[in-house]
């Protein structure tokens, strides 16, 4: 016979709660539900989102494009102004040998050219004085002679005019003296001078003409 005191056996239905029969607490999760406006406003967020992930993504992948593209550039800045300076120490090497050429032909045909033109520059310089004397290569000193005495009446010079052979001078060349001064010309002296001061200023152009600019590091682009 079971003693009153004790209570009568129950079915054990795997409660995690035990107390002496209080019903737990109600739990706060619960399910939400959204309407289409909602649920069309979240998406049109998550694709906004996800956009401007992608566009920061593409920003940062053009950025390192373009870095790489400018070290190029500048790694190649450096060969590409050898090859113009090449280029234009060769275009300035065939144009003296041109003009060389051309001044040759010219001296042959009119060795009286540069006699004429430099009286004519010393015009004022010689108005005062009694004699011109002119020296030149034997071959050439009567048409020399000849060409700058029409100069002289041209110019108004009214002194006398004296010439000389000087056989050490080549074609063309001269020498005009006129006691306080004096004036020469050489053909040969002056296409070396001319390409001395040629060669002298595509030395001075291939130093500092291309202004390159310095490797940047990547450190110095942070």
């Amino acid at each position: 016979m079971a003693h009153p005191s004790q209570e009568a056996p129950r079915k054990f239905t795997f409660d995690t709660e035990f107390g002496g029969g209080r019903q737990p607490p109600p739990t706060s999760t619960y399910k939400r539900l959204f309407t289409a406006d909602e649920a069309e406003a979240m998406a049109a967020l998550a694709r906004a989102e996800g956009d401007a992930a992608a566009m920061q993504r593409i920003e940062a992948q053009t950025a390192r494009a373009l870095a790489d593209l400018a070290e190029a550039a500048r790694a190649a800045l450096p060969t590409l102004a050898a090859a113009a300076h090449r280029h234009r120490a060769g275009a300035a090497e065939l144009a003296l040998a041109c003009a060389r050429q051309i001044a040759d032909a010219a001296c042959e045909r009119f060795p009286e050219a540069p006699l004429q033109a430099a009286l004519a520059a010393l015009a004022r310089e010689v108005e005062a004085t009694p004699r011109l004397t002119l020296r030149a290569p034997a071959a050439l000193l009567e048409r020399l002679q000849a060409a700058l005495t029409e100069t002289a009446e041209a110019i108004g010079y009214p002194g006398q005019i004296l010439a000389r052979a000087e056989p050490t001078l080549a074609p063309a060349a001269f020498v005009l003296d006129w006691g306080d001064g004096s004036a020469a010309f050489d053909p040969t002296g002056a296409a070396i001078r001319v390409a001395e001061a040629l060669e002298g200023a595509l030395a001075a152009e291939g130093l500092h003409a291309e202004a390159l600019p310095s490797p940047i590091k990547p450190s110095d682009e942070a």
